[in-house]
């Protein structure tokens, strides 16, 4: 795609566009016409407040389950409590995701005060291939966070953070660090860097295109008409 036919000047633009015309089922279609047919990471990833959405870019972090014990250890992250979890937390940029992935589902992946610390920074949310806990919290801090459920249980004894800023594989789907993540109650995508602009001003013509469709169709246009004329349905 040439430079020329890109539909916004920086990030903050972008954002501002998917803001105001664009939702994820118009972005997957757009997607799938492209090839990128396999970029929906699982359906059971959920919003903790259903009027959030995730937009921004991700900042991987992997996660691991640990078993204590009282034999001497040979990787020095095990005897530091949550890991690096804490620098993870602490690195992430205005725009940014954190996103975790590698547990297994037996405790708490984020959590209220990670929100109100990645949110003092500026971070647009959290997606964590797992479960948070301190909902109502979250919710009242207005923070997007994306989880398979809920659980209280900590992962404190549990788990650890081992690296971040690094490639994770969610159902498949590979996320690298600063892909553009698109998410709402009915999905979440993941679009890779190099077919991100494409993706955008596609998704900004078939959007526009179904108003049109949309208004012809309320106006007593037939749906094979509609298809016929527009492309769109």
């Amino acid at each position: 795609m040439t430079r020329s036919t890109r539909p916004y000047a920086d990030d903050a633009e972008m954002y501002r566009l998917f803001e105001e015309e664009l939702f994820v089922a118009v972005v997957g279609d757009v997607m799938d016409t492209l090839g990128l047919q396999h970029q929906f990471l699982p359906p059971v990833f959920k919003p903790v407040d259903e009027k959030t959405r995730l937009l921004g870019r991700a900042m991987p972090v992997l996660e691991t389950d640990i078993f204590p014990s009282s034999e001497p250890t040979r990787n020095p992250l095990m005897t530091k409590p949550f890991g690096l979890m804490f620098e993870a937390l602490d690195d992430l940029k205005p725009g940014e995701i954190y996103v975790a992935s590698g547990a297994s589902p037996r405790y708490a992946l984020w959590g209220e005060l990670m929100s109100t610390r990645a949110k003092i920074l500026g971070a647009h949310g959290a997606l964590v291939n797992g479960f948070a806990r301190d909902t109502d919290g979250i919710k009242a801090l207005g923070f997007p966070c994306f989880c398979t459920g809920y659980y209280a249980q900590d992962q404190g004894v549990r788990g650890k953070v081992m690296d971040y800023r690094c490639a994770l594989e969610i159902g498949g789907v590979r996320i690298e660090p600063g892909m553009l993540l698109f998410g709402d109650k009915e999905g979440v995508l993941v679009i890779p860097r190099q077919a991100e602009e494409e993706v955008v001003r596609l998704a900004l013509e078939k959007v526009r295109g179904e108003k049109l469709v949309a208004k012809a169709i309320r106006e007593g246009m037939s749906a094979v008409e509609a298809y016929r004329t527009f492309g769109i349905m």
